[in-house]
């Protein structure tokens, strides 16, 4: 996750934005598309087009990128870079062999095959559209990721769009004033300045910024202060604002009832924090929603543990650990920790603990129906219905619904079950029977008896 350049051999650099393509991810491939000049779409030649693959074309097309075509693992048995060409003409992507307009170069990444075709190709797209930005003007940039370093604090990788960032710069980023102390390279070094299209991560911000933020370049402290505080608040009021009330918002809050599964998220970077928490939010069901309390990045602090005890959340650390201070108050009170360094992995983990939270599913079977005929005594109390069958079967100990012009009257269960003056372990369709049904005497004739068994399954999700 992150950006490096690529340096020519007539000295020019491409500058490469790499977005996972797990499913997880949306969010950055999204993001990755409204940021860059020119898309490259890596397809397997094996495998052919992913749902992923297909989800990154969208964000293409809707950010209006021009498109490249990498067909990888061409090495591979199995590869049909032919197959992958008529299959991309269903999302209306045409190659210049099928007659349109879109590049496509035939690599192996693996074996490093007709990789320099790929750059000319990037070259060549370059040119034809013209990509031109001026390196003199205040400095504006894309944050590409964002972390909480344990040593050098709050981090962002800012993608360069416009003008040139120097270190000494003061800058606001989303809601996050700072200034610039250091940048590093993509290469690990130190520079002094980084023009458009260059990749560095930023040291001197003041907390940690969401990805997709831009950074700006302003001409002091007190205008950073000014605008983030303008953004902090504009943030707030978009999270106090009561909606008005309106028959959405009576369903709404219905759908509030809704039983919680209470989470705290941390991540080492902001790209993984936003893909699990949008993930988690995924697996939310009628029944039951995960609510997150609180995601961040860095270390599991205190004030996480904290949080999460208020709650009875267990907390989720992807790639980080806990604090020794936060260590022992979890300890103390009993706040469970879950780990993770797969998204995967994770939201299985939290599908089965949501599941275990609303207990087993009863699942509901019905075996049969019938109709009173008649009702007589049985016993000083008792009464007895005389049944006929009229679809499946009745036996003794099944659950049963007796209804009244399709209104239950009650839920019982069947306790003795003749046929003549036989006990009789089940009665089929058009046979006739008798039934003593269990803490109940409200019966009629012209009733129906709906009968039925209940099986208990392990909840999923």
């Amino acid at each position: 996750i992150g950006a490096y350049q690529v340096s020519l051999p007539d000295k020019s650099k491409v500058t490469f934005l790499d977005t996972p393509g797990h499913e997880a991810f949306t969010e950055m491939r999204q993001r990755g598309a409204n940021v860059t000049d020119i898309v490259v779409l890596v397809v397997a030649a094996d495998d052919g087009l992913k749902p992923q693959t297909v989800e990154a074309i969208n964000h293409t097309k809707a950010a209006g990128v021009p498109m490249i075509v990498a067909i990888n693992k061409i090495d591979k048995d199995g590869a049909r870079p032919q197959r992958v060409r008529e299959e991309l003409l269903q999302h209306e992507i045409v190659v210049e062999d099928l007659g349109g307009d879109v590049q496509d170069v035939e690599v192996s990444a693996l074996k490093k095959t007709n990789l320099d075709g790929l750059l000319e190709a990037s070259n060549h797209q370059a040119e034809l559209v013209e990509l031109k930005a001026n390196p003199k003007r205040a400095a504006e940039g894309a944050v590409v990721e964002a972390k909480l370093d344990k040593g050098r604090g709050p981090l962002a990788t800012v993608l360069m769009q416009r003008g040139t960032l120097k270190v000494g710069d003061i800058f606001v980023v989303g809601a996050v004033p700072g200034k610039v102390r250091a940048m590093i390279d993509d290469k690990g070094r130190q520079v002094k300045e980084a023009g458009p299209s260059v990749p560095v991560e930023v040291l001197g911000l003041s907390g940690v910024p969401s990805a997709g933020d831009t950074l700006t370049v302003v001409e002091n402290d007190a205008r950073a202060r000014e605008v983030a505080a303008y953004r902090q608040s504009l943030l707030d009021k978009k999270r106090t604002t009561s909606a008005p009330i309106s028959v959405e918002n009576m369903f709404a809050s219905r759908a509030s009832q809704t039983k919680e599964f209470p989470l705290v998220i941390k991540a080492d970077v902001q790209g993984s924090a936003e893909a699990i928490a949008s993930a988690i939010n995924r697996i939310s069901t009628e029944d039951i929603r995960a609510r997150i309390l609180h995601s961040g990045v860095g270390a599991i602090t205190e004030s996480d543990v904290i949080l999460a005890s208020a709650s009875n959340a267990p907390i989720i650390g992807f790639n980080v650990r806990p604090n020794a201070k936060a260590r022992e108050i979890a300890e103390r009170n009993k706040v469970e920790f879950r780990y993770y360094d797969v998204i995967y992995h994770l939201t299985d983990w939290v599908r089965g603990a949501m599941a275990g939270e609303l207990g087993p599913e009863m699942i509901e079977t019905v075996l049969g129906r019938a109709e009173v005929k008649e009702v007589f005594p049985a016993g000083k109390k008792d009464k007895a219905a005389g049944l006929l069958v009229l679809e499946g079967v009745i036996r003794k100990g099944l659950h049963a619904r007796l209804t009244r012009d399709d209104v239950i009257v009650s839920k019982t269960t069947i306790s003795s079950l003749r046929r003549f003056k036989d006990d009789v372990p089940e009665v089929r369709t058009g046979l006739e029977c008798g039934v003593l049904l269990a803490d109940t005497n409200d019966i009629k004739p012209g009733d129906h008896l709906e009968v039925f068994e209940v099986e208990e399954r392990a909840r999923t999700l």
